[in-house]
């Protein structure tokens, strides 16, 4: 039995519309694929950039971590030698103020007469010579001889040996010194000094790891005394 015409189109426009239908389908499932394809690479490249801003930032604050250690580094730094220069001046104060001092050992006669006659054995015992030459202050001489008369014979009792001790007069100490004496050899080459400021020089730095624990206190980073 032959369709009619009717019957035609009403078939033909069936199929259209299921062809249309799978079409509209197959572009909704590529749309769905395209936009969860788009989700996934942007998803990707959101924590991509993130990771690279992330590590970035993290990069950043070491550095600026590092910069804050560096600079308190310094600051410690300057601060220890502030601290160290000022110890150091307050002890220059102090040596300063005690050679200022050594001025009134030698107004003080007895006092100066007896610290005369050790300083000057010591030197005849340094030397072990049996001439010697002895300096002085041109206002010491008279205490220097009668210091030198007395030491004679306990020096050659001690020894058992002969010393020639004598005045320089041609080749006085500075004035500017606060006393004291100078001992040399005969030929000049070796020579002990026995000034008051050399002795406290000598002292000074004999006893400068008592004076700093005494002044400061105990250096705890310090790990030998010796």
């Amino acid at each position: 039995m032959a369709l009619s015409d009717a019957d035609v189109q009403k078939q033909i426009k069936h199929m259209m519309a299921f062809i249309e239908q799978e079409a509209n389908e197959k572009a909704e499932e590529i749309d769905a694929k395209a936009e969860e394809e788009f989700n996934i690479e942007k998803g990707r490249l959101v924590q991509t950039q993130r990771l690279k801003i992330m590590e970035y930032y993290e990069k950043k604050e070491k550095q600026i971590e590092q910069q804050k250690k560096i600079q308190m580094s310094n600051l410690m730094n300057q601060a220890r030698l502030k601290v160290l220069k000022a110890r150091d001046d307050m002890i220059s104060d102090m040596l300063n103020e005690a050679r200022q001092r050594l001025a009134k050992i030698a107004n003080d006669p007895g006092r100066y007469h007896v610290l005369m006659e050790g300083l000057i054995l010591q030197g005849f015992f340094q030397l072990l010579e049996s001439k010697v030459s002895v300096r002085c202050r041109k206002q010491d001489v008279a205490v220097v001889q009668a210091a030198i008369q007395k030491n004679i014979p306990i020096y050659q009792a001690a020894v058992k040996n002969n010393i020639d001790a004598r005045i320089d007069q041609n080749n006085f100490l500075s004035s500017e010194i606060s006393g004291g004496i100078e001992i040399y050899n005969a030929d000049g080459k070796i020579k002990v000094s026995n000034t008051l400021e050399s002795r406290l020089d000598l002292m000074a730095q004999q006893m400068m790891p008592e004076i700093r624990v005494t002044l400061f206190g105990v250096n705890q980073n310090r790990k030998f005394l010796d």
